[in-house]
């Protein structure tokens, strides 16, 4: 039984592909994928990981890649550090995979993707979003926005959107991601003459926020930045509005997930950040993944299942115009990609092997992420 198969069992999903694939005489391509199936940031890797299969049986369903089935081997990083060195190497080294969907945690795809880089196999990750992933190698490509993007989005909808002038940050000191967004932010901020006029900081996985939430409280912020995953987000918000902290609370993309409203009830109310795709996006390309989705896992798709689902098909595509499943060849078709209409929107690499691309902006209403505004590089 597949990696993948073995994953989707142990999550309680059933794919259909598994005896249709093991019955065919024509070699499968392989594509690796390492994820948080498990752990603190599951729902982030779930939920990517659900958008992967559904591109993996779409794609099976119309024939493969040039007359050949795709496999994907997915990998569990339980969300802990050290995990993703360990899989990337048995990807490459036991499962000969030709391409690699990468975690989507910032943090765990820079200690995976130096390996796949020496190796010379490319990664692509749905939603790593630091600057170092992609800047490791030729092999590192993203299908997601970055944080200097999305930091700089987030200081100009405060200031502009929500006319905030003097801001409050709450940062993860152990999350590349979080020290990252918090630094565009900041840097933009002040250049539109805005001030930070509080930094709190805590380490990710804390339970207890009250006495950050307590000293930006005091200094009497417009608004608070609060750049982390849903996990601490959810408890963060929740403290917050427990304290008195009646200001808007803005994060980033990591806020994200069905857990946030489920912890933080209706004190998630008003939080706004940046996603990649919004489920009221009316594109016909759009509104034809919702549907597919939410039929096949009786779910609504957040914004990485439609970067999951994204990155895959790039990745087929990529295996297209290479005409076959050398590593170094799908690179290069990857790094010559111009216009790959991806259900996220149309999709240019650019020279540092990020995405230029759109993206929107939400807030929390009633439980629901409804799109407030959309905003472009």
């Amino acid at each position: 039984m597949s990696v993948l198969l073995r994953a989707l069992r142990h999550l309680g999903w059933v794919c259909a592909l598994g005896p249709a694939i093991v019955a065919l005489a024509v070699e499968p391509i392989r594509v690796g994928e390492f994820s948080s199936l498990t752990g603190r940031e599951a729902g982030l890797g779930q939920y990517t990981h659900m958008g992967v299969v559904l591109a993996l049986e779409e794609l099976n369903a119309a024939g493969g890649v040039g007359g050949r089935p795709l496999v994907v081997l997915a990998e569990d990083t339980q969300s802990k550090a050290g995990e993703s060195a360990t899989v990337v190497r048995k990807l490459i080294t036991r499962d000969h995979v030709v391409a690699i969907i990468g975690e989507g945690a910032s943090g765990r795809c820079l200690e995976g993707a130096p390996i796949a880089q020496r190796a010379g196999i490319p990664v692509v990750t749905p939603s790593a979003t630091n600057p170092k992933v992609t800047a490791i190698g030729d092999c590192i490509f993203r299908v997601c926005f970055t944080d200097p993007f999305q930091g700089t989005v987030m200081a100009k909808f405060a200031r502009d959107s929500l006319n905030v002038r003097k801001v409050g940050l709450l940062v993860d000191v152990a999350s590349p991601y979080s020290l990252g967004l918090a630094e565009f932010f900041r840097q933009r901020c002040r250049v539109d003459g805005g001030q930070i006029v509080g930094e709190q900081r805590f380490s990710g996985g804390d339970k207890d926020f009250r006495g950050q939430l307590t000293a930006l409280k005091a200094a009497n912020a417009d608004a608070l930045f609060v750049p982390c995953y849903y996990g601490d987000a959810s408890l963060i918000l929740l403290q917050a509005r427990q304290l008195g902290i009646t200001v808007p609370i803005l994060g980033g993309d990591g806020f994200e997930a069905p857990e946030l409203v489920q912890v933080a009830g209706a004190a998630a109310n008003g939080a706004c950040f940046p996603v990649h795709f919004s489920t009221d996006d009316t594109a016909p390309r759009s509104r034809g993944f919702v549907e597919r989705f939410s039929k096949r896992w009786n779910k609504v798709p957040t914004g990485v299942s439609a970067l999951g689902y994204d990155t895959l098909m790039l990745i087929a595509d990529a295996i297209r115009r290479a005409g076959g499943t050398d590593p170094k060849s799908i690179r290069g078709a990857l790094a010559a990609t111009t216009a790959f209409e991806g259900v996220t929107g149309r999709i240019a690499i650019d020279a540092e092997r990020n995405a230029r691309k759109p993206a929107s902006i939400v807030r929390v209403e009633g439980g629901q992420f409804r799109f407030l505004q959309a905003v472009t590089p």
